[in-house]
């Protein structure tokens, strides 16, 4: 097949509207004497754009609220006084505008001119030439003259007014802010549009920035006096810098390479909300990130990492060549594609000619496209003849896919992401969307700004609680571990007060299996007065946040790992769907279930088949009539036996039966529980393969190692958190010599598979060819459509962003009894503390990629955070190094003194490998599907010296293990 050649650089609709969209009945105009109907409370500023009109601006954005601040946008309306700002006056029926006239072209003339007078005039050598708003609205009025001067000392100085102790004016000269890592901020060229400082709140939601001073005098500031970018409440999500029309704040990047001349739309490879992305590029050099307004997870919003942190992608660390070793000790040999590929064939068939087909697995990445998971997947039933494959996705999220598919009959969030602007209620448990998944914190935030509701359920204070402009109407800081007794207790609130919604749960669940949980339910063992000396939610809190959550409208629940990283996080998640049942919060916008998915592909990786026990499309391997299917398509026969999944490899190569892995994307070495177990399993194995960008953790113990691709360098699509199919498109070629799935290929053909893919597209068809919610899914779809979300089939040709609508897909939303059953990680007196894991904005996972970016300004090395009560018990002080100590091993880290925990708890990150936190976790899992405990683990904190001798050792190790032979001459 041809390759699919996408001339994708820029849309049509790519123009700037000036105002945001308005929902309403037509209203018909007259514009320039064109006739135009538009949805009422449109702006005439907008009704103009749609009949291509372009009337002037500086302040106005079509993301952002009207302001009016500019007066460059002024147009005359027949009948009216004045020339009132387009950007602020909605159309009306019968209103007759002109957007041209000399009064008009004068009156812009001279608003430019004051402009002009108070920035600098060095347009030929500023970073923004060529994409420059005042430049092109200086040129759209014509200016061709400035009569004004700005007041001695004023803009081109950097000149403001300030009072000293004595109340004397002090001239103070403000130097151009390069705080910040990726952007920098001139003063001078500020012309006070507020766009920056909108942005920040009304898309971002973190009211960092402010206008300080008055007149010639004002200027963005960041903070109080004295601060800079760094310093201030900023999360350089690049919403301002986006937002400003000159060089005020420019991304450095830009200011270095100069202005990009095309761009690429793509997808985000960072977590699971899948935000869209141009790519803009001069030649191959990536210039910047900007978020595509189209998108339609992101809407044009961005966080730190998918805007700015693509630096690892040419990182010095990164590997490029293949790279092989007979043994662990020996250091690495580099080799040609050919030698590397045959030498692992050779040694994978050799292992199973000894112990046997199931002696070799795979582990898929959720950070890879589908087409790649498809084809690792593939290779391990199609090549190897087994069905030995397991993900990180099922680490953790696999009770979201069982909890929901014993309820719902589908395995994913329910909603898409613009339905949280529906919603009255929002309960969130278990998950920090502002630092996990910041675009959609900002959406929440937003929609909790205009008066939605609250509820959090975590044992630690997160943004959310309270923060800029919202406060949690209820927060529920459950012990660790608690989560089943809570939701329990929840929905005994509902039931017993009689605040379900029957007539929902009659017409669309089981009414006998619901009378059944009732009576559970019901029970007094079960009220919040029961379980609150178990849980440490005072009962009143849970019972008002219980009828809020009944009473107040639509109600919407999102969670996370906090939910599904315990040993009854299946449990957990079928309570989640009890409530929704309970309160009819499902089918319809602004309601729902919906798991936030901590990397880009979690979702994508399980709808592919990365389960030792399922093909794509979540259909169990022991169904011969789905078998069939597959062996058909492949020509191959499909083990009907389960496979293996990560621990029980891990178990298998201790015991010496389980020899080989291939392990495409993922460090189970860092990211999986009980770290000393994951590397003796390692060290067991005779052939670990890695693929890779980097040589990681689990690659110490890896004998192979093959060079990866980065999300730029690759055609596919990663599938986020709402099931939206989103386009990754090849920015630049892939500087390893190969995009992922070409080397899975490669691999494959050595071992005798015959494959010969040349596009992802292909893939893709064989994709929608195997699995039925995938059935209408193809790259012309989605390049028509944009994203689609399965299931996309002929029932749903483009997709389907609610689901559950008229009917749930098992037939009746089924009731299921949740008991609550305490983990065996039990507190007592050698560890009486509990540790809980979760993330950072700065910094994704393992950290392997935002490490080697500048977002280590902001994370350097994981914290513990502890509260003081617990501190001072134990001698420690803020900034201290402490030793963390559980049943299953030790590291130290340094404390951090907070209040966020509440005494009892303690937290730290796990992004950084030097600190290790998985040496401390244990072994315990979910009872359904094995998703490790990570976020409840019985320890001690004490004083320490400095790192344990496990970590002296583990330091030393991987020093040696990341050797490299120079190359032959």
């Amino acid at each position: 097949m041809k390759d699919f050649i996408i001339p994708w650089n820029e849309r049509s609709d790519e123009r700037d509207m000036g105002t945001p969209a308005k929902e309403g009945k037509p209203v018909t105009l007259t514009i320039d004497g064109f006739e135009i109907t538009v949805p009422e409370g449109t702006s005439v500023m907008r009704a103009a754009a749609e009949a291509g009109i372009q009337v002037p601006k500086l302040c106005a954005s079509d993301n952002l609220e009207a302001f009016g601040s500019c007066r460059l946008c002024a147009v005359e309306i027949e009948g009216r006084r004045g020339l009132p700002a387009s950007c602020t006056t909605p159309v009306a029926p019968g209103m007759v505008v002109q957007t041209q006239n000399e009064k008009l072209r004068k009156l812009r003339r001279g608003v430019m001119e004051l402009y002009i007078s108070d920035h600098p005039l060095d347009c030929l050598t500023c970073a923004a030439n060529g994409d420059c708003e005042l430049q092109d609205m200086a040129g759209a009025v014509g200016l061709r003259d400035v009569r004004y001067k700005a007041p001695e000392g004023a803009g081109l100085a950097n000149h403001f007014e300030a009072r000293d102790t004595s109340g004397q004016v002090n001239p103070e000269w403000l130097p151009k802010d390069d705080s910040n890592p990726y952007f920098s901020y001139d003063p001078s060229k500020c012309i006070v549009c507020n766009r920056c400082v909108r942005a920040c709140e009304e898309v971002q939601g973190t009211f960092a920035l402010t206008i300080e001073g008055r007149g010639f005098d004002s200027r963005v500031s960041a903070g109080g006096a004295g601060d800079d970018f760094l310093a201030s409440d900023c999360v350089s999500c690049g919403a301002c810098v986006q937002a400003c029309p000159t060089a005020t704040l420019q991304e450095k990047s830009v200011i270095e390479l100069g202005t990009p001349e095309r761009s690429v739309i793509t997808t985000c490879a960072y977590c699971g909300v899948g935000c869209s992305f141009k790519a803009e590029m001069q030649g191959d050099q990536l210039v910047r990130m900007v978020p595509y307004k189209h998108g339609k997870a992101n809407r044009g919003h961005s966080c730190v990492k998918g805007r700015f942190a693509y630096g690892y992608a040419t990182h010095k660390d990164r590997i490029l060549n293949p790279m092989i070793r007979e043994t662990i000790d020996e250091p690495w040999r580099e080799v040609s594609w050919d030698e590397a590929l045959s030498f692992a064939a050779t040694k994978l068939r050799g292992l199973q000619e000894v112990h046997g087909r199931r002696s070799i697995g795979v582990i898929t990445s959720s950070r890879c496209t589908n087409e790649e998971t498809f084809l690792v997947q593939k290779l391990t039933r199609a090549v190897f003849g087994n069905n030995n494959t397991d993900t990180c996705a099922r680490v953790c999220h696999s009770p979201t896919g069982y909890g929901l598919g014993q309820a719902f009959g589908t395995s994913a969030g329910t909603q898409d992401f613009d339905s949280v602007e529906k919603t009255d209620v929002v309960v969130v448990i278990g998950a920090n969307p502002t630092d996990g998944h910041p675009v959609f914190g900002s959406r929440l935030k937003k929609r909790l700004r205009e008066g939605a509701k609250l509820i959090v359920i975590d044992p630690r204070r997160i943004d959310l609680v309270k923060s800029a402009h919202i406060q949690a109407a209820h927060h529920l800081a459950l012990k660790p571990g608690t989560n089943v007794a809570v939701l329990t207790a929840l929905s005994h609130v509902i039931v017993t007060e009689g605040l379900m919604d029957e007539a929902f749960i009659r017409e669309r669940c089981d009414w006998d299996e619901f009378q059944d949980y009732a009576e559970f339910v019901s029970d007094p063992r079960h009220s919040p007065e029961a379980t609150e000396a178990l849980t440490g939610v005072p009962a009143a809190e849970l019972r008002a946040a219980a009828r809020l959550f009944a009473t107040g409208g639509n109600g919407a629940i999102y969670y996370g790992l906090g939910v599904t990283e315990h040993s009854q996080g299946s449990t957990s998640v079928m309570g989640i769907a009890n409530l929704a049942m309970l309160t009819g919060n499902l089918g319809r916008p602004g309601v729902g279930v919906n798991p936030l998915r901590g990397q880009n592909n979690v979702q994508g990786s399980c709808d592919m088949g990365s389960f030792p026990h399922e093909l794509p499309g979540y259909r169990h391997v022991k169904l011969p009539e789905v078998r069939e299917i597959f062996e058909q398509a492949w020509g191959v026969e499909i083990d009907p036996e389960p496979g293996l999944r990560i621990n029980n490899m891990l178990d298998a190569a201790v015991d010496g039966s389980f020899k080989g892995l291939y392990i495409q994307g993922e460090d189970i070495l860092q990211s999986d529980p009980d770290t000393k177990h994951v590397a003796a399993g390692l060290a067991a194995m005779e052939c670990v393969i890695v693929h890779d960008l980097f040589l990681n953790e689990t690659a110490n113990y890896a004998h192979v190692f093959l060079p990866g691709s980065t999300f730029l360098e690759k055609d596919g699509t990663f599938t986020n958190a709402e099931r939206r199919i989103n386009r990754v498109r090849k920015v630049m070629a892939p500087r390893n010599g190969y995009a992922d799935w070409e080397v899975t290929q490669l691999l494959a053909n050595a071992m005798g598979a015959g494959w010969n893919y040349t596009h992802p597209a292909q893939i893709m068809e064989e994709i929608a060819a195997t699995t039925p919610s995938f059935a209408g899914v193809d790259y012309a779809l989605l390049e028509e459509k944009g994203s689609v979300q399965w299931p996309c089939n002929e029932a749903h040709p483009e997709g389907t962003p609610v689901m559950h609508v008229d009917g749930f897909v098992r037939g009746k939303g089924r009731f299921i009894v949740t008991e609550y059953v305490a983990t065996d990680e039990k507190t007592g007196p050698r560890f009486p503390l509990l540790l809980t894991t979760g993330r950072i904005l700065s910094q994704y996972n393992v950290g392997a990629q935002t490490r080697r970016t500048e977002n280590v300004v902001w994370h350097e090395r994981d914290l513990l955070e502890i509260h003081p009560h617990d501190a001072e018990q134990r001698g420690i002080k803020d900034g201290d190094w402490v030793r963390l100590a559980s049943r299953t091993g030790e590291t130290t880290l340094i404390a951090k003194l907070t209040d966020r925990v509440s005494p009892g708890v303690v937290y730290t990150t796990f992004h950084h490998p030097d600190t290790q936190a998985n040496v401390i976790t244990t072994d315990f899992s979910d009872w359904a599907t094995n998703c490790p405990e990570y976020k409840v683990t019985a320890v001690q904190v004490g004083p320490s010296n400095g790192p344990t001798d496990w970590q002296e050792e583990y330091a030393a190790r991987t020093e040696r293990a990341r050797r490299i032979l120079p190359a032959a001459e």
